[in-house]
């Protein structure tokens, strides 16, 4: 039998890894931009089915300050790097960036500064203080007016393996499960460590972040993982949609009463895909129920060739991004009902180059390439973007200045507001062929079967 996986991963070396020398970043110097605005579009139904129910129309009542992000990531090294950070500051003044995604709990499982008396953190001896002094540090944040969001890598976590082994994935025959790079997993059905996660939060939301972001909130999909064994008692019947969705609700929840906004990143391919859904337990109409931000990492190099009518997405930034977000549209727009608030889109972006794909199939992701996906977010009627470079190196020089960007902000709202408006088909029930269904529900998919479901994205088959 053979099990169906979704492969889209951050593949990029980290800026947090431990031979990381700030130093070594260059910033890439502008280059004009000049793209197509038009697309020509394969699935026309789909371009019909857009509508503003799925747009980014439903906001909290509530007293918190929204912002339109407009943010980059920022490994937790780099913070203490004195040069790098004077060079930083520069560039969050005189660009359009008004945003910082910076690792709280890590890749590593580690947590980046000292979170004085957080119990499990204590208990688990989880501090690895590589930001020494964190109040300067967010003290400075709101100085420039920058909106601050921690990302807490969740169900990932290779530190929990050596200190707690029971809330880890095991294999059938008990041991601890171990992915491809070597990292353990927490089982998501262990709702203490949910516990944990939440403890996290809130002693970010207490120290001053703006939104706390959950990464790797999902089952892992690498080779062997669907072998590990789960404890009946513990599923209760639960499949992994339901605890996934359950564990965010809780932690969603909770943390909004702290005053904070709550974000998920997800992979990209769920969006339209039952099957990669399935496989990670990511439901994104159920999820942008709970939280306030989807932050789907649609990075075009993550896109397997035909997508989107695309002989190689990333060759095609522009195209790529607003294929994806179109079905971002659909998805939302299909499980919306009248009075439901559902989360704003806020997408991650890809501003690495992904040269592990081969010479001929992909392109480097400069400042002509990076705006190309910028001017797709906004086309395909959203406001927001997270840029994403483990490596930290970032075009600042392709960026806008934060007047260029306030007169763009304007005629993008001009030009909107003259649009028709959109249909309200895509509220109708998705359809998914009984056949395929049954054949999914049953884990018996037939050649024929995966072609058709590898057109929602990317699927790698282990035998």
């Amino acid at each position: 039998m053979a099990l169906l996986l979704c492969s889209c991963r951050r593949y990029e070396p980290a800026a947090l890894a431990p031979d990381f020398d700030p130093s070594s970043v260059k910033e890439t110097k502008a280059i004009d931009v000049s793209m197509d605005e038009t697309l020509e579009e394969n699935d026309e139904e789909a371009e019909d089915e857009l509508s503003d129910s799925a747009d980014e129309l439903k906001t909290d009542d509530d007293t918190r300050n929204r912002v339109k992000v407009k943010g980059i990531y920022l490994a937790s090294k780099p913070l203490a790097n004195e040069s790098f950070m004077s060079s930083f500051w520069d560039n969050m003044d005189n660009t359009e960036l008004n945003a910082v995604v910076i690792d709280i709990k890590d890749d590593y499982g580690r947590i980046t500064y000292d979170m004085h008396g957080v119990g499990m953190v204590d208990e688990l001896g989880t501090v690895n203080a590589i930001i020494d002094d964190m109040p300067s540090l967010m003290k400075k944040f709101k100085e420039h007016g920058i909106y601050t969001i921690a990302r807490i890598v969740s169900m990932r976590d290779p530190y929990i393996g050596s200190v707690k082994p029971e809330w880890c994935l095991t294999n059938p025959d008990g041991t601890v499960y171990k992915d491809n790079s070597g990292y353990t997993w927490i089982n998501p059905y262990k709702t203490e460590y949910w516990d944990y996660l939440l403890d996290i939060g809130k002693a970010c939301a207490a120290d001053g972040f703006d939104e706390i972001q959950f990464d790797y909130i999902r089952f892992c999909t690498d080779k062997g993982a669907s072998d590990c064994v789960f404890d009946e008692a513990e599923t209760n019947g639960r499949d992994k949609i339901s605890i996934i969705t359950e564990a965010v609700e809780y932690l969603s929840s909770n943390l909004k009463r702290e005053g904070v906004f709550v974000s998920c990143d997800v992979f990209g391919t769920i969006i339209l895909s039952q099957i990669d859904s399935r496989s990670v337990g990511q439901d994104y109409p159920q999820l942008a129920l709970l939280a306030d931000y989807m932050c789907p990492m649609i990075y075009p190099s993550h896109y397997s060739a035909g997508n989107f009518g695309l002989d190689m997405p990333d060759k095609h930034p522009y195209e790529a991004i607003l294929g994806a977000l179109k079905r971002s549209k659909i998805a939302l727009g299909r499980a919306y009902v009248d009075g439901e608030k559902q989360a704003l889109v806020r997408p991650w972006l890809q501003s690495f180059t992904a040269s592990w794909l081969g010479s001929g199939n992909y392109i480097a992701y400069d400042a002509a390439a990076v705006r190309q996906e910028i001017q797709a977010v906004y086309d395909a009627g959203y406001d927001e973007w997270i840029l994403w470079s483990a490596s930290v190196n970032y075009s600042y020089d392709g960026l806008l200045s934060p007047q260029e960007a306030q007169k763009e902000s304007e005629r993008i709202a001009e030009s909107r507001a003259a649009l028709p408006p959109e249909d309200t088909a895509v509220n109708e029930a998705e359809t998914f062929p009984s056949e395929l269904q049954n054949a999914l529900d049953g884990d018996d998919l037939s050649e024929e079967d995966k072609a058709v479901l590898e057109e929602d994205g990317p699927i790698t088959t282990y035998e």
